[in-house]
């Protein structure tokens, strides 16, 4: 049935209008379920790293674990090829994976929140994070084209992998899809033993594994328009470094491109938050205290928006999308983010645990 919609919706509209109405429909249900869960890498890595169990971690878990499963049982099932994706197919870099990672962490840490969580946080009435979104946009279009553009290029030069089986986990290891299912169900048998010790609420992890659920729908629904499409396009999930950087250049300087999935994604996510927030009578407007404060944020966002750029993936587009297809680069990517996150909060942030796992 769904395939059917898709094709039909091909046919009828065509492939960008049909590509831009799926990346607002998954960015919907992303920015909704993100929202009631308080999906967050910031936290889950704060969490982790001072031994704090509120479980934000065992919700980062819930996403990380189901994308994976999920992601992995349809390939398995023959229903997704991972290995038309960008993240497996292009030339890719390490050194900008763990460069660019590590910055991203950085800028987790002082803007109190990744991409995509400052996205969610807007939505909600959050001034600070619609501004340190504004920041991190601008910063991703520099690092892509702009200013900062040859920093970037120079730093991935330094050390590249090749595309295909070099950057594919499954393929140099050999476990293959069979395996990553398991490790996607040890994970998320790990993420059930501690949501029941911790006591995390419904929302909280049927809502993490709705957002984990969102990059499977992602990378099955972009799979299968590109099937039945007569012009290429990417077969892609959520990512938000790229497609801010997309967003505001189509804004501000050019709207005669053909719709993309990523022109949906970003409004999507905003309005599938800004709805649950408005449900449950969470919309509350938000603004800086001090300068200090504000100067925090938007170093922050910069580093997000050059560190994103650089690394190929933000938190959700590296540490979900990216890990779900076990790409070699979105796992050092992560794994740069973690390092580089708790080191930033153990340095600038020696406050109580209760106090620094509050939202922004």
């Amino acid at each position: 049935m769904p395939l059917t919609i898709l094709e039909r919706g091909t046919e009828y509209l065509g492939e960008g209008p049909t590509l831009a109405v799926t990346g607002m429909v998954v960015g919907s249900l992303f920015g909704f379920l993100a929202q009631r869960s308080r999906f967050c890498l910031r936290s889950a890595v704060i969490e982790f790293s001072r031994n704090h169990g509120g479980g934000k971690l065992t919700v980062w878990l819930f996403a990380f674990s189901t994308a994976i499963l999920a992601t992995q049982i349809l390939a398995q099932l023959g229903w997704f090829d991972a290995s038309v994706s960008r993240q497996i197919a292009a030339r890719g870099s390490l050194s900008g994976a763990a460069i660019g990672g590590a910055l991203f962490g950085v800028g987790m840490i002082l803007a109190r929140g990744c991409s995509s969580r400052l996205l969610v946080l807007a939505a909600q009435g959050n001034l600070r994070s619609l501004m340190s979104g504004l920041v991190f946009a601008v910063a991703a279009q520099a690092a892509w084209t702009g200013l900062l553009a040859p920093v970037r290029e120079i730093i991935s030069a330094w050390w590249t992998v090749d595309g295909g089986t070099s950057r594919d986990i499954l393929a140099r290891s050999g476990i293959g899809h069979v395996g990553a299912i398991g490790l996607g169900l040890i994970w998320l048998i790990a993420a059930v033993v501690w949501a029941r010790r911790q006591c995390v609420t419904t929302w909280a992890w049927a809502g993490a594994i709705g957002v984990g659920l969102t990059i499977a729908g992602a990378w099955w629904a972009t799979y299968v328009i590109s099937l039945v499409s007569f012009d290429p396009h990417p077969v892609q999930s959520l990512s938000f470094t790229g497609t801010s950087a997309d967003v505001l250049s189509r804004v501000l300087f050019t709207t005669d491109k053909p719709l993309t999935f990523d022109l949906g994604l970003v409004p999507g996510v905003f309005l599938g938050a800004f709805l649950s927030a408005a449900l449950f009578g969470e919309l509350k407007l938000e603004g800086f205290q001090g300068g200090a404060g504000m100067r925090r944020y938007l170093i922050g966002a910069m580093c997000m928006g050059f560190g994103g750029m650089l690394a190929g993936g933000c938190a959700v587009g590296a540490g979900l999308s990216g890990t779900s297809v076990f790409t070699i680069t979105a796992f050092t990517t992560l794994t740069a983010m973690w390092i580089a996150a708790a080191l930033t909060d153990r340095l600038l942030d020696q406050r109580p645990a209760a106090a620094i796992l509050d939202q922004p």
